[in-house]
């Protein structure tokens, strides 16, 4: 018999590399840059808000106060 080894065939294995990584940052920079301006604007909505509610409150106020002048002002006009 033969005195010899029979060898593989050769193969050649190729590797891709995959990108995409970049894209993936970006997306989670867009996610994070919209989440931070959601929260600027919903706080800046909130304080708006709370300035229209003090500047009624005030306005009310100052409405009651006229109306208890008015009452004064008329109980001394009758000689009260």
């Amino acid at each position: 018999m033969a005195d010899y080894q029979e060898r593989p065939a050769t193969t050649t294995t190729v590797i891709e590399r995959r990108s995409g990584g970049g894209m993936t940052f970006a997306i989670l920079l867009l996610v994070v840059v919209v989440a931070v301006a959601a929260f600027f604007l919903i706080s800046s909505e909130s304080k708006k808000d709370n300035a229209v509610s003090t500047a009624a409150t005030q306005v009310g106020q100052a409405a009651s106060d006229v109306g208890d002048a008015a009452k004064d002002a008329a109980g001394a006009a009758k000689g009260e």
